[in-house]
């Protein structure tokens, strides 16, 4: 089977995704992209999430449930991290900084003790689409797929939410998200903007932000239910997610 199709495989139909994004996969950058990451295995290299989990995002959330979009740039390069959601990690891995950080606003904000996990899967299949700019990344080489057509795809998955749905919240932490989402029309979904959660730059605005309350309020507005928050326990997670 041709790369591509192998590709486009691993995105699982019934999810509203396919009838807006299946060209994508005859456009000849989605071609170039699939021959690369074949090439990559090919030669031994580690891919980190691996191929049939590169869709997670899109899998896990379904395009007429999308309430929320949280946009990443690259997945995690260690082993046994990356799943095919932003900041995301599996339960029986320790939340990264970033991670950390962000369940602490939570806390501060809406008064939710942190998780004993860094594992998003429930928030993604609440409505959450926790997406990546760039859906895979070779084991210990951050960036190592960048600029290869990754971000074309994303940047078209980003356009589909904001023509097809309304009311939704984009929360754009750090300059590459914002850059990424300087087309979104701000007249049909509300954009927060804000510093990254990274330790880095957390404490020049990210705390205090108050996104994840803003978020749900504008849904409520919107007629929409909020987002619950709040995760389970990790013991819970590894029994239904490893």
């Amino acid at each position: 089977m041709h790369p591509v199709k192998v590709l486009a495989s691993h995105l699982r139909p019934g999810r509203g995704w396919q009838e807006h994004l299946a060209g994508e996969f005859s456009q000849p950058y989605m071609q170039a992209l699939a021959e690369f990451l074949a090439a990559e295995e090919g030669a031994g290299k580690v891919l980190f999430p691996d191929s049939k989990h590169c869709f997670n995002a899109l899998n896990s959330t379904p395009l007429d449930q999308v309430r929320v979009v949280i946009l990443g740039q690259d997945p995690y390069h260690g082993p046994g991290q990356a799943h095919g959601l932003c900041f995301s990690v599996r339960p029986d891995v320790s939340p990264p900084p970033s991670l950390v950080n962000m369940f602490k606003e939570i806390q501060s904000d809406l008064g939710i003790a942190p998780p004993d996990h860094g594992c998003l899967q429930p928030w993604a299949e609440r409505g959450v689409l926790l997406l990546n700019s760039v859906l895979t990344v070779v084991q210990g080489k951050a960036g190592a797929h960048q600029g290869k057509g990754w971000e074309t795809f994303t940047d078209r998955v980003i356009d589909v939410v904001n023509r097809e749905r309304e009311g939704v919240v984009f929360l754009l932490w750090g300059s590459y998200a914002r850059k990424k989402g300087q087309h979104i029309d701000r007249n049909r979904h509300l954009v927060l903007e804000g510093p990254h959660p990274s330790p880095l730059s957390a404490y020049r605005g990210f705390f205090g932000c108050k996104h994840f309350s803003r978020a749900n309020e504008w849904l409520r507005e919107q007629g929409k239910e909020p987002v619950d928050w709040q995760l389970p326990s990790k013991a819970g997670l590894i029994a239904r997610y490893n």
